[in-house]
């Protein structure tokens, strides 16, 4: 039940319908009897800088969700980004501070990291292609940094995007191996899709599946559907891998704790989420 006190988290992206945090955080909310919801704003990227301003002059705003097309622009819009989002260059999650301060953090790459961590996979010392450098891409970079990879190369169709990633890790990863500029993911013992490829029909692969090596881990963060095109063609290969939705509920005990709200597991939060929705005929 929604009432007057009742505390709203913005999950703020453009389009809206593969959004699936509402489907996690509201039956966890109900169930631990916590007055806050989670409600979808559909916003382009134009008009964003303005409406994310207006959305925290709102009295019962709690905080905010901030998913693509968003991330990067956000970083620049706060007043205080923690060092994840700073290393990451993009912000997923912006709370609102008592001394009415917008903190801002990451936890894309936390997700995903956690994620590989618990199915048992090595990630120290491994060698990593991320395909896509925006927000999610970023996190995901950074967060494989800091858990020991060897090596890390970054591609984005906007070249730029992943030069600027790569001089911001080697600001902070000095003695670790950074490359640009190739999505050939042939030699590579973790292959990341961080690009929205696969949310639309028809969509091209981010990278030619054919050239990934079975004993290969891929990744996933595209959510529309839990077997995205990408990940079918890799599954024929024989290669494990890790759905998009995984890195969701690894980071959503961190967020709870990011929001001031009590936490729980990501086992607990699958047992509860409503992720299939139900049509309701009249």
């Amino acid at each position: 039940m929604i009432s007057g006190s009742t505390r709203i988290i913005a999950h703020l992206g453009y389009p809206t319908e593969s959004f699936k945090a509402p489907m996690i955080y509201n039956p966890y909310f109900e169930r631990e009897r916590i007055d806050a919801v989670v409600v979808p704003f559909g916003c382009k990227a134009e008009d964003y800088p303005t409406f994310l301003r207006l959305l925290f002059k709102l009295s019962n705003i709690h905080g905010a969700l901030v998913t693509m097309p968003h991330k990067v622009t956000t970083i620049e819009l706060i007043d205080e980004a923690r060092p994840t989002a700073m290393v990451a260059g993009a912000c997923n999650a912006v709370r609102l501070d008592p001394d009415g301060r917008l903190v801002g953090d990451m936890f894309d790459g936390e997700g995903f990291v956690r994620g590989m961590l618990s199915k048992g996979r090595v990630i120290e010392r491994a060698q990593a292609l991320v395909v896509g450098t925006g927000g999610v891409g970023s996190a995901i970079a950074a967060s494989l940094a800091r858990a020991g990879v060897s090596a890390l190369a970054l591609f984005d169709r906007h070249a730029p995007l992943a030069e600027a990633l790569a001089g911001r890790l080697q600001k902070y990863y000095p003695r670790l191996l950074l490359s640009t500029g190739s999505n050939d993911p042939s030699g590579f013992d973790i292959v990341v899709n961080a690009t929205p490829l696969g949310m639309q029909p028809g969509d091209p692969l981010p990278v030619d599946a054919e050239r990934i090596s079975p004993a290969t881990f891929v990744g996933e963060v595209v959510m529309k559907q839990e077997i995205t095109p990408f990940l079918a063609a890799v599954r024929r290969r024989g290669c494990a891998y890790q759905v998009g939705t995984d890195m969701l509920f690894e980071q959503v005990p961190a967020y709870l704790e990011f929001f001031g709200f009590p936490t729980t597991t990501p086992d607990d939060l699958r047992t509860i989420a409503q992720l299939e929705q139900k049509c309701v005929r009249s």
